[in-house]
């Protein structure tokens, strides 16, 4: 598990054996089950996730009850309610499994106190959230520039492994359409 970390992190630095000892104890390893929230509506954000095993949705639930889909997040990726994390606010958004999950957390507190103490992981941090950043951006502009079925072809593309794990009606609601409608794009 611990190797998977390091490897993430130096995509980005290099670290010592040193340093990724004094960076590991950051990280509580944390399990949970399909269904289960990581995040959840209402309550107070101070943790952020590396996903090292399995697949989550980020979701939205607007006054009329509609779940909207924001993201996915598996292997390699971080997830949590970043408004509520950032400005220590409750959260909006709901994190919870689609399948069992196993996560590495970080508090906020042990986040900021390696950017304080590692000019390295304040770097590979903020390397991260303008990744996370660009992410956004391009998923906003694929509604705003393409149709439906251009929107689920490039999903694939890009993410071909989430088309094999992500149950119909969740891809169909992250796409903005109906179950039907994916049917008819992946005929």
């Amino acid at each position: 598990m611990s190797l998977r970390l390091r490897k993430h992190i130096e995509e980005i630095i290099t670290l010592t054996d040193a340093e990724f000892d004094y960076i590991l104890p950051h990280f509580e390893l944390k399990k949970f089950r399909k269904h289960q929230f990581v995040v959840q509506e209402g309550n107070f954000v101070d943790q952020e996730y590396f996903v090292l095993e399995g697949l989550l949705k980020s979701t939205y639930l607007n006054d009329d009850g509609k779940e909207h889909i924001l993201q996915f997040s598996m292997e390699n990726w971080w997830v949590t309610d970043y408004q509520a994390f950032y400005y220590h606010e409750k959260a909006t958004l709901n994190i919870d499994c689609i399948e069992d999950v196993t996560v590495l957390v970080l508090t906020d507190f042990n986040k900021n106190k390696l950017c304080t103490e590692m000019h390295k992981m304040e770097h590979f941090f903020r390397i991260k959230t303008n990744m996370g950043y660009v992410g956004l951006q391009q998923r906003i502009l694929t509604f705003l520039k393409f149709d439906a079925r251009s929107r689920y072809k490039h999903l694939i593309e890009k993410y071909p492994q989430l088309y094999q794990r992500v149950p119909k009606t969740l891809m169909a609601s992250y796409l903005g359409v109906s179950r039907e409608t994916l049917s008819r794009f992946s005929a």
